[in-house]
């Protein structure tokens, strides 16, 4: 278990962030399972089997070696967001700016780890692994054109899907916040936290104590990080803990296009879809990039939609996110969609 103490400063600077690089990361995880047996992410991963081959055999086999199925994960990878919507390209600059020594330390720990260096093709990832900390400076360039390949792949074509359902966390554990205070919104997290006497205790394979000291504490939803939570405590950022958003199950639902006939007769085929998509809340431009409409074409339906009653529409920072109302499910069940 973690122990990661708090002290009235720490709480002062508690904040939230998504956080595109985190996801890409901790999806190699999930892959790390395969197809077999039942895995909450199976779709996302039967969708990448089909789309793994624009990918290169040499990039894989170096985030493989980086991204164990367990174990140690490489601080220098998952870099603390400056904002609570940072981009993909503002993180992966991050990790090239990563300092070199670092980057050894961390590889070389990883390389012996016995937790994370389990399973065939150790002496491989070894190998693989000191030809990076020979020479850390030029490794970052390989990993940051690794990452970024997979990246366009894996995630960047459902990541519309993931930041709304990340942004509608963010929106729920605020609203916890306001209505319990810090005590049951950190207790709310996840099953495996829990938070007492001004520590946050995180259930692991093993144990540590880590203090914020001051330095704040980020809390990062993580739709690929399910059913484990990732915990990065390193200097000089605030330690940051990525856990599962609540509504994780509706991430791959799948969405007819034909949201059934009699609504469509009614609505429109674009409405009738819309309504359909919009079970988890998105901006404009999330809900036009889903449905590959132009974001003012989009616009126009999500007001009629609204001014019907059948979605409700709420501010977050800087964008308005839309989702259905309970009259918006009533009339979607009774369509049979």
């Amino acid at each position: 278990m973690i122990h990661l103490h708090v002290t009235a400063a720490d709480l002062t600077r508690v904040r939230f962030a998504a956080a595109p690089l985190t996801e890409t990361v901790a999806s190699l995880r999930a892959l790390s399972a395969g197809r077999q047996g039942p895995h909450l992410h199976r779709p996302w991963i039967d969708r990448f089997a089909g789309r793994a081959g624009r990918l290169r055999e040499r990039d894989l086999d170096l985030l493989r070696a980086l991204v164990r199925p367990e174990g140690y994960l490489p601080d220098f990878l998952l870099p603390p967001p400056g904002r609570r919507s940072a981009t993909f390209a503002d993180a992966l600059a991050q990790v090239a700016d990563a300092d070199p020594e670092t980057v050894a330390q961390e590889l070389a720990h990883l390389a012996t780890h016995r937790v994370a260096q389990r399973g065939p093709g150790r002496q491989a990832r070894r190998d693989l692994l000191q030809t990076l900390v020979d020479r850390p400076d030029a490794g970052l360039g390989p990993v940051t054109e690794a990452l970024d390949a997979y990246h366009r792949v894996a995630i960047a074509p459902d990541w519309p899907r993931i930041d709304a359902l990340l942004h509608d966390d963010i929106a729920y554990r605020l609203d916890v916040l306001a209505d319990g205070g810090v005590d049951r919104m950190m207790s709310s997290l996840h099953p495996s936290v829990t938070f007492a006497d001004q520590t946050l205790r995180i259930v692991k394979y093993y144990d540590g104590h880590a203090d914020c000291g001051g330095r704040g504490l980020l809390l990062v939803p993580c739709a690929f990080a399910w059913p484990d939570v990732l915990v990065r405590t390193a200097h000089p950022e605030p330690p940051t803990v990525s856990y599962s958003p609540r509504g994780l199950g509706r991430l791959w639902a799948e969405h007819s296009e034909q949201a059934g006939s009699a609504l469509v007769g009614v609505l429109g085929q674009t409405r009738a879809a819309l309504l359909a998509q919009l079970d988890l809340p998105m901006s404009t431009s999330q809900a036009a990039t889903q449905m590959a409409l132009s974001a003012p074409t989009l616009s126009v339906h999500l007001q009629a939609l609204r001014a019907a009653g059948l979605l409700a529409s709420r501010r977050a920072g800087r964008h308005v996110l839309y989702s259905r109302t309970d009259l918006g499910d009533r009339l979607l069940s009774a369509a049979g969609a």
